[in-house]
């Protein structure tokens, strides 16, 4: 699939980010890695890649993220692609969350920024980092041996991860929902109620769906196949659909939004005591 050059990124902001980049240490970069061998050291076997993931360019990079210069070339490009502050955006998100999760799922981590964040915040708490490409996950696995961090990185689905039920606290996403059709970003958000403990809070940080359903040139800027979709939906209405409670979605430097929902704990309603402690009520029940 070729990359599309009508694009705002490929026609105009391309040529200014990579004046900004330092081409020459991003190659060294590069060599200095088997990328393949360090792949398949993540490669679950026996996964499938689907129809919407592979068949796709995103960020107008050929072939998409199942591709090694993806890998190199996210983080430099991603930090002028959230203005104002990359890691401002991140952090502002994670604050909003409540109490103190002790696992964490971070899903389409991608490089492991947010990951990486998230430990920082919670450094008592086990985090894991899922991402369908084995290339960016070589890449968080190197910025987190730099940072000495304990997270671990796993090969897979975001909407079919393994995980046991009510196994997790935390599961975020991060800019993930604008690179999935809706129908899959629904199927993350139950996979994510799955995997909740009650009680438990999912956050998704993303474009501000409000700006970019009436912004058309945002939604043209890079080469995004879902973005036009995501942009038609809302995050609280697919969450609360779920199941999520208190919903609430506040927006980050007005480009951006995280959205925070909280699974509920179990209810247990007159009828299933009965089910489960009939002699309970014996003797309520109507003459």
């Amino acid at each position: 699939m070729p990359v599309r050059k009508d694009t705002l990124w490929e026609s105009f902001l391309k040529p200014i980010v990579l004046s900004f980049l330092d081409q020459e240490e991003l190659r060294r970069f590069y060599q200095s890695k088997d990328w393949e061998a360090e792949s398949d050291r993540f490669c679950q076997p026996n996964l499938t890649y689907p129809e919407y993931y592979r068949s796709q360019n995103f960020h107008g990079i050929e072939g998409g993220y199942l591709n090694s210069g993806a890998a190199v070339s996210y983080d430099p490009i991603t930090q002028y692609a959230l203005p104002p502050n990359e890691t401002w955006i991140r952090q502002d998100a994670i604050n909003s969350i409540g109490g103190e999760p002790r696992r964490i799922l971070d899903l389409g981590c991608g490089t492991g920024s947010t990951t990486l964040l998230l430990e920082k915040a919670f450094p008592r708490a086990e985090i894991i980092g899922l991402d369908l490409s084995p290339y960016m996950l070589v890449m968080a696995a190197h910025k987190a041996a730099v940072a000495g961090s304990k997270i671990h990185w796993q090969h897979g689905l975001a909407e079919a991860t393994g995980f046991a039920d009510a196994s997790f606290d935390l599961v975020t996403a991060s800019l993930l929902f604008h690179e999935t059709p809706e129908r899959i970003s629904r199927e993350i958000l139950r996979e994510a109620f799955r995997l909740l403990k009650p009680n438990g809070q999912v956050l998704i940080l993303d474009g501000n769906q409000k700006l970019l359903r009436h912004s058309d040139w945002l939604t043209n800027v890079f080469e995004e196949p879902y973005i036009k979709e995501y942009a038609r939906g809302s995050v609280d209405a697919w969450m609360g659909a779920i199941g999520f409670e208190a919903v609430q979605t506040q927006d980050i430097w007005l480009v951006h939004q995280a959205s925070r929902g909280i699974k509920p704990l179990a209810r247990t309603t007159f009828s299933t005591i009965g089910d489960a402690f009939p002699e309970a009520i014996e003797g309520f029940a109507p003459a």
